[in-house]
This record gives structure tokens, C-alpha cells and sequence, in this order.
């Protein structure tokens, strides 16, 4: 197939060829996200929201990524100029895109509960220079479920479908990366859909909580772990963890004999998640959401670890089953964006 233009990516919705590419100077990057690094300088990312930047000054740059299951957005100076939504190896050249400094990025939109993708570079040929990647003065990681995912975002009706749900899930339409960008701050996101502190949705895979899948570097895969040594900390974390745990009813042969059991051992499991995480990242002043049906429980675990709870209510929650919506989820970022900057 032949190579796509800019030009021709804002008329095509799936750019997409398989060409070799063109050009020869690989950008430095900024990551964020965890990645597992891969062959030939590549990386294999699975979490939600991860995001990849380059800089460089010309007319011209190479996106080539292999999509797995996942859409992906691509973006030069903060515009967005394609959503690739073709599984497969693909190379995009945007060009025409006028003279000096561009900054280009790739975000990872869907929710890959299983697989993962693989970013391979963004590359510039003899027209252009690479440049030190963008940085920023802050970073703030986000730890939650579907809530942080943005699961169903762009729905504008509660009834999806499976395939609806992934196509429609936007983790940067979701609070995290709204309110990174108010605080202008890189941000890791580690979130899964339906995982809570101690139980699952509906009581869906037990003893895989959140709290259980938070060291993996990918999330459906067991291993790599993150390294202890891991040099990405941040300055601000915010949890939100807990609809879950209780948003469905115990069943018989679950590991608690009722709710008060259940309620208990969040507490006290979450009390001790939040202590870890506090030691691993000294520098971070930590944030709790507490939302409607654990307001008390995350109040404790707040006063117990020294962290700061957040109450989020007044939600319309019309997208994707009854998920925040585009308009919740920029109040969440309103909500916790007061919060951090009173504290």
C-alpha cells in the first residue's frame, strides 16, 4: 500500500500501510506509562492512557506502531490529526506540517484488559532534526477502575454492547489526563475495569483485585513486575478505588459472611495498600476518591494513612452502563483540582 500524507489522513479514517520506513533518525522520547521495552528499541504498552511524545523541528515525521486490538490517537502540537483504529503494523507519515519546532504524540484510548500493543518510533529523514523529547515540572499518577479508564466515555447512551464498550472508551476524555493537563504534569494511569481494593465486580475473579495487578508493567500479564528501582515517581497520587468492592451484592461462597466482613477488610486492606504506596513514593501527597457508597470507609482509610479524601457525588453517569460521562468526568477533574491545590 502506498504511504499516506497528512493530507490524506484528514480525509481517511485508518491510515494504515505497510511500507518500510522512510525515514532514518529515531526522536528521543517521553514516555508516559508503563512499557515493557521490546526488539529494536520498541515497547510493548498495556495500561490505559499511555502516551508516547517526540519533538523535532521540519516539515515531516513517521508514526509506526502495531495497534494489537487498541485505538490509538495521533496528535502534532497538541491538535489531533488521526484516531487508528485498524489492528495491525502501520506507518504514518504526517508531512505539509510547516517549518520549526512540532511536537508529536501517540495516546492509547481503549482499555486492553488482555494483549497489549507496540510502539516502534517516530522517525525523521534528512529534512528535519530530532530534538530532546517535552518535558514537564510535575507528574501525578492514577490508580483506579473503570471510573479512571474513561470505560465508555463517548457513548451518549447507557446501552453498549462489548465491542461498543471498547470502541468507545477514551481514557483521554477521563479525569486523569484532564486534570494532568490543567497541572501541566506527565501521569502514569494503572486502572482496570470492574477490579476493586479486595473484591471484583459481582464477585467476578477473585483475589485479582486492583491491589493485586498494580505490579505488573503490563496488566494481563503476569509478569514483568515493575522494578523496585523504578525512577518514575511522582509528586501527587490519586486512588479511586471502592464502587467495585461494593456496587453488587455478596454471593454465597465468597470470602466474606456479609457486608459489615466486607467492609472491614477493605478498610484494612486499603489502609495497608496506601501504606506501601506511600513508602515507594515518599515525595507524593496522596488523594482518595470517596464516592457514593463508601464515603465513611475511604474517610478512615484517609485519616489513618494521612492521605486526603475527595467526595465525588452528583454524577449524571449516562455513558457506557452507566459510567461517568464526558461532562462527570470534567467534574471529577474540578473536584479533585480544588482538592490539590487547597492542600
Amino acid at each position: 500500500m502506498r504511504l499516506l500524507t497528512l493530507a490524506a489522513v484528514l480525509c481517511l479514517a485508518i491510515p494504515v500501510f505497510s511500507q518500510k520506513t522512510w525515514a532514518q533518525t529515531a526522536l528521543p522520547l517521553n514516555i508516559g506509562g508503563r512499557v515493557a521495552p521490546a526488539a529494536g528499541g520498541a515497547y510493548d504498552f498495556g495500561w490505559p492512557g499511555v502516551y508516547f511524545e517526540g519533538r523535532f523541528n521540519g516539515p515531516s515525521v513517521e508514526v509506526v506502531v502495531d495497534t494489537g486490538a487498541e485505538h490509538l490517537a495521533v496528535s502534532i502540537d497538541g491538535a489531533r490529526k488521526a484516531e487508528l483504529t485498524k489492528a495491525g503494523e502501520l506507518h504514518l507519515l504526517l508531512d505539509r506540517l510547516g517549518p520549526g519546532e512540532h511536537v508529536v504524540r501517540l495516546d492509547k484510548l481503549t482499555e486492553s484488559q488482555t494483549g497489549s500493543a507496540r510502539f516502534e518510533g517516530f522517525f525523521v529523514g534528512p529534512k528535519e532534526a530530532a530534538l530532546p523529547a517535552p518535558t514537564r515540572p510535575r507528574r501525578i499518577e492514577f490508580i483506579g477502575d473503570s471510573y479512571t479508564v474513561g470505560y465508555g466515555v463517548r457513548s451518549a447512551s447507557r446501552d453498549c454492547t462489548e465491542s461498543q464498550v471498547h470502541d468507545l472508551t477514551d481514557t483521554s476524555l477521563a479525569f486523569g489526563p484532564i486534570l494532568a493537563g490543567r497541572l501541566d504534569a506527565d501521569y502514569r494511569i494503572e486502572a482496570f475495569s470492574g477490579r476493586g481494593v479486595v473484591r471484583n465486580y459481582n464477585g467476578l475473579a477473585p483475589g485479582q483485585p486492583l491491589t493485586v495487578l498494580l505490579p505488573r508493567v503490563i496488566p494481563g500479564q503476569a509478569e514483568p513486575h515493575v522494578a523496585a528501582d523504578d525512577p518514575w515517581t511522582p509528586d501527587i497520587l490519586v486512588i479511586g478505588l471502592g464502587t467495585n468492592d461494593f456496587s453488587t451484592s455478596l454471593h454465597p461462597g465468597e470470602a466474606w459472611a456479609d457486608e459489615a466482613a466486607l467492609r472491614r477488610d477493605y478498610r484494612e486492606t486499603y489502609v495497608t495498600f496506601v501504606q506501601g504506596l506511600k513508602a515507594s513514593r515518599p515525595a507524593a501527597r496522596v488523594f482518595l476518591i470517596a464516592g457514593d457508597t463508601f464515603v465513611e470507609d475511604v474517610a478512615e482509610v484517609a485519616d489513618r494513612t494521612g492521605a486526603k479524601a475527595v467526595r465525588i457525588t452528583g454524577m449524571d453517569r449516562g455513558a457506557c452502563h452507566g459510567h461517568p460521562s464526558v461532562a462527570d468526568q470534567k467534574m471529577m477533574a474540578d473536584r479533585l483540582e480544588a482538592a490539590i491545590r487547597a492542600d
